[in-house]
């Protein structure tokens, strides 16, 4: 059994290591040709942690630039291409899209040749997006599962090692198969849920909006507390909160808002679904209103808390530590409102230095006499 992936980026590369880790031969294929010869010469330049280990103790994984050989050689076929959002919240699929009209193409030119092999859709995709593309590939025999990731940036492969879920929508030849792969790379005992593939795309978007709903509440209960002039026990009344079993402490915290690739646009693709079907008032609009609130929010207590007027540093400005992501940072949110305040801002990680506001002054260790960020 060969296992295909088309897409092989920050969470593709992952995958396709872990897979042939499990024990599985693994051909992945991706369009930056620089990218796919570094990886074939067993070299990676990503920041992802454990890549390069799992990349070095390979030896049953092959890179190419066509996905028409990935297309040709294997059974099931992984594609992790990039989904970005469109401007109502919803997701662009026109990449995935392109991959699905590679496999038309090649079907049509070789007859029965597709019969029985399955396409895995592992990007975020709008409900019924998996539906729409069965239709076009049970022209080709082909079946269609939904199996999203739920990982974070900069720990994509523990992530994938120990998720907390595993989702698999669809049905077909390979069902099983997805799940022996599951049960071949998870430490624990996978927690495995079947589906239809619609269901499955609902499923990821809504439990990610779950989760920023949960970490708004968390803020709004802060921003309650700090207003009450009640700031010292902001934690102990969340981590009292937190204890009680119906909620749970994970993502209960006071803080900045939700930021990064995932959340934020998980939130807004659940929010433009319910408002399609005829849900006005969803939570997923509600809690993006009040992340952006809450960033204007936290802008006003530093400043109202500095009271000897001190610079302010931050220990790092990506959306999360040990990532170099910048997407929806909050933390680089409140950097740019401060500055724009007319105060005087460090930061003592330059990993992205070139990439941000050069009003920025980066310093390489702690200095004295600021006001940390910390939240």
């Amino acid at each position: 059994m060969k296992i295909g992936l088309i897409g092989a980026g920050r969470l593709g590369i992952c995958l396709a290591l872990l897979i042939e880790k499990a024990g599985y031969e693994v051909l992945a294929s991706d369009t930056r040709s620089d990218y796919i010869r570094n990886l074939q010469l067993k070299k990676y330049s990503g920041t992802e942690p454990r890549v390069s280990d799992l990349l070095n103790t390979s030896n049953n994984i092959s890179f190419t630039v066509l996905n028409e050989r990935v297309i040709d050689e294997c059974d099931v076929i992984f594609t992790l291409v990039a989904t970005p959002s469109l401007e109502d919240g919803s997701y662009d699929v026109s990449a995935v899209d392109d991959v699905v009209s590679d496999i038309l193409k090649f079907g049509w030119e070789n007859k029965n040749s597709l019969t029985g092999k399955s396409l895995v859709v592992g990007c975020t995709t709008n409900p019924g997006d998996c539906d729409r593309f069965q239709d076009k590939l049970s022209e080709v025999g082909m079946n269609v599962y939904y199996n999203p990731e739920f990982i974070a940036q900069g720990s994509i492969v523990d992530d994938l090692e120990n998720a907390d879920m595993v989702l698999i929508g669809g049905s077909g030849t390979h069902g099983a198969l997805l799940e022996e792969i599951y049960h071949k790379i998870q430490v624990p005992i996978p927690s495995i849920h079947r589906m239809s593939t619609k269901a499955a795309e609902l499923t990821k978007i809504a439990l990610n909006c779950f989760l920023t709903t949960k970490i708004s509440y968390a803020n709004m209960i802060g921003e309650v507390l700090a207003l009450s002039k009640m700031e010292r026990e902001i934690d102990t009344v969340l981590k009292a909160i937190g204890s009680d079993t119906r909620v749970g402490n994970k993502y209960l915290g006071f803080g900045f808002g939700f930021g990064g690739p995932c959340f934020p646009r998980d939130n807004r693709a659940f929010a433009a679904y319910a408002k399609s079907v005829g849900v006005e008032h969803d939570i997923g609009t509600t809690t993006d209103n009040f992340n952006n609130a809450h960033a204007e929010f936290l802008k006003e207590y530093v400043l109202y808390n500095n009271h000897d007027k001190l610079p302010f540093c931050f220990r790092y400005l990506t959306y999360k530590p040990d990532t170099d992501i910048l997407t929806e940072s909050q933390q680089y949110r409140l950097c740019l409102d401060l500055l724009n305040e007319g105060c005087k801002v460090y930061c003592i990680d330059d990993t992205l230095k070139e990439q941000c506001d050069d009003r920025i002054i980066f310093t390489a260790a702690p200095i004295e006499n600021v006001y940390w960020i910390d939240l």
